[in-house]
Order: C-alpha cells, then structure tokens, then sequence
C-alpha cells in the first residue's frame, strides 16, 4: 500500500462529516468582505481543484499564479479552477476540466475525496465550490500559457505553519490597495483573499485529522 493512503482514507471519511465552514473561511477574511455577502440571482457558478500528491516522502498542493491578463484576479494564486460550463455534469466534473485545461492534470489520475464549502466572491461575482482529489504521483503539469503564469507546489507541512500566516497591503482591481490576512508560502509567494479562505478550511480539515 502507498504510504499515503492512510492518510488519505481518513481526510475522505472527514470530508464526509460536517464541514468547518464559513468559520474557518472566515479566519483569512478581508475585513472588508463582511460575513455573509448578498449573493445576487445572477451569480456565476465555478469549482477549483483542492489536489494532494505526493513528492520526495511528502505530501503537496499545487497552486497557479494567473496570467496578468487584466482580469478581476490577474496575477493572483489560486487553484486550478473555472467557471461551471453546461456540459459539465456536476461542480466535481467543472473542477477535474478545468484543472486539466488550465494545469494538465489528468482527471483519470485524481481520486475524488469530497467537497468543502462553497464560498462567494464579490468582486468576480463567482459562488465558488472546492473539491478535494488525490493523485497517487506528482502530476505531469503542463500549464496553459494563456491563464498560467507559474506553477506554484507547496508541501501541506508548510501551509500548516502558522508562522506562514499575516496581514499584507495588497493591491485590489482598480489599482487600490487593502490590508487583507495571507500565507507567504515558498519564502515570497503570497496567497490571499477567496484562495486563502478555502485554503484555511482545507487546514482545518487536516488539523482534525491528528
């Protein structure tokens, strides 16, 4: 048996309980976001791909930088993730396309886990749903040049080091800056806002697991 699978049998029985929720969303919050944001009729649905694999004896999410491409998170890191398009069968099925499409992750390689809690963005307009996937080697990643800057691969160690955790002046659509909580992984990559949120959560989840 891979050393990883019990690990991973035990964060799919805890995807299947209770979530943390918007509690856990709520710790890597912009002040500014408020709580419970109006989420309007015309909200855009999307999914993004929560991946875990192993690499050097340890365990790794992979993240991307967005292209600069003039967009609402141009330029930020985020995971693998689009809109929900209608040939899509479910939010699990939008997630493993678009990781595919955007990364290269092979959906044929990557055991679904479960979901997390879904999370609305104001500035995009987009109701967010997480999906959590395992792929029992480190992907071949083959990043589209048009929505991928970079590739950015963390081991899950360090996502859990609070030290990792602080409050950063970051610049916002519209050439404005906010002070907003984040995790500056691999020495100066920041990850913020709705990202950050899910990641939190996805933290949470793992700290149950100890």
């Amino acid at each position: 048996m891979n050393e990883s699978q019990p690990f991973i049998h035990k964060l799919k029985q805890r995807l299947s309980q209770p979530l943390p929720g918007l509690d856990a969303q709520m710790t890597m919050s912009p002040s500014l976001r408020g709580r419970n944001p109006v989420i309007p009729e015309n909200v855009r649905k999307s999914a993004v791909l929560v991946l875990v694999y192993p690499q050097n004896g340890s365990l790794y999410v992979p993240f991307m930088r967005r292209a600069e491409d003039g967009r609402v998170h141009s330029g930020q890191i985020s995971f693998p993730g689009g809109k929900w398009d209608d040939t899509d069968t479910d939010f699990i099925d939008t997630a493993l396309r678009e990781a595919n499409e955007e990364m290269g992750i092979r959906r044929e390689e990557v055991e679904v886990l479960g979901q997390m809690t879904e999370l609305y963005i104001p500035p995009s307009n987009f109701l967010v749903y997480p999906t959590v996937g395992f792929s029992p080697r480190r992907p071949d990643f083959i990043p589209d040049p048009k929505e991928v800057a970079d590739i950015v691969e963390v081991e899950i160690a360090h996502l859990a080091d609070k030290n990792i955790r602080g409050s950063h002046r970051v610049e916002v659509f519209g050439g404005n800056y906010i002070t907003a909580p984040g995790f500056t992984v691999n020495g100066d990559r920041l990850i913020w806002g709705a990202t950050a949120m899910m990641l939190a959560e996805f933290l949470e989840i793992l700290n149950d697991l100890k």
